[in-house]
């Protein structure tokens, strides 16, 4: 790890937690006790499991956030009965499903995976917990914190941040596409926070968050322009990304020699920046 590396972990904390979500109002005291207990433990995590780069710290804490309602949450809202004998999750036994459901802010889903946490976790600290065990455990810091770190790692998440790919790591976090116009919202906004603590290193690089159809808001509107102004987007700026967006992205993509997927990510996002910033 390099020494700049270094001091950024070690400037990731609550403080930056906040600067990436607002408030929520009416849970105030429990956001703050959320973020301080997991702000706290972020800087040896990110170092131990080499989320040390810009992307993987912006994705990591964005992809949390979302989980968390804001980091208002440890504990998934709905009750697990939608996960009842989900085999794929480990869920065999009668009561699986309410009993392992979304716990920690990366929402810990299933009895097998609450099985492979605690074998994980006990090479690091053979006192902890049985979490299959003791499921409502993973609601409590700083199991909740080591949850994350599990997930994160074990599922290799950092090879999807890497490439700037939320859509991929999304799937593998939530098995779809759900509320991926808000991840994007709070990538985009993690990007910026961080690229605030280590100066310009994200800037030039990463002007839109990783977007594709069926998304919409400032960011489809961004890259409208960008594409209207590069002679690609002839229809209506609408922050709607539909078909002519699509279509126009692929086109773009095709003339510049990159991946013709009609996503725009990090190497898209790059090619196109000249054009927005003009």
């Amino acid at each position: 790890m390099s020494s700049l590396q270094q001091r950024l972990t070690a400037r990731i904390d609550a403080s930056t937690l906040k600067a990436i979500v607002p408030p929520v109002s009416n849970k105030l005291a429990q956001q703050r006790s959320i973020i301080e207990q997991f702000g706290d433990m972020l800087p040896p995590l990110l170092d131990r499991f080499e989320v040390d780069t810009p992307l993987r710290i912006a994705h990591l804490l964005a992809q949390t956030a979302h989980e968390s309602d804001l980091f208002v949450t440890t504990e998934e809202y709905a009750s697990g009965a939608a996960y009842e004998a989900r085999t794929d999750l480990g869920n065999t036994q009668p009561g699986d499903g309410k009993r392992y459901k979304g716990r920690g802010p990366i929402q810990l889903t299933g009895r097998a995976n609450y099985r492979l946490f605690t074998a994980w976790l006990r090479k690091i600290n053979p006192d902890c917990p049985d979490f299959e065990a003791n499921p409502d455990l993973v609601e409590l810091f700083p199991w909740a914190g080591w949850a994350v770190f599990y997930f994160w790692s074990e599922k290799k998440l950092n090879a999807y941040a890497d490439r700037d790919d939320l859509v991929g790591e999304t799937r593998v976090i939530n098995g779809g596409r759900n509320g991926l116009d808000h991840r994007a919202e709070l990538l985009a906004k993690a990007k910026t926070v961080i690229a605030g603590l280590q100066g310009d290193g994200m800037s030039g690089r990463q002007v839109f968050p990783v977007i594709n159809r069926g998304m919409s808001g400032k960011a489809v509107e961004d890259l409208q322009r960008a594409l209207a102004a590069a002679g690609f987007y002839l229809q209506a700026i609408d922050g709607q990304f539909g078909a002519a967006t699509e279509g126009a992205l692929k086109v773009f993509q095709r003339e510049r020699g990159l991946t013709v997927d009609g996503i725009a990510g990090r190497e898209t996002s790059a090619a196109l920046a000249p054009y927005l910033k003009g």
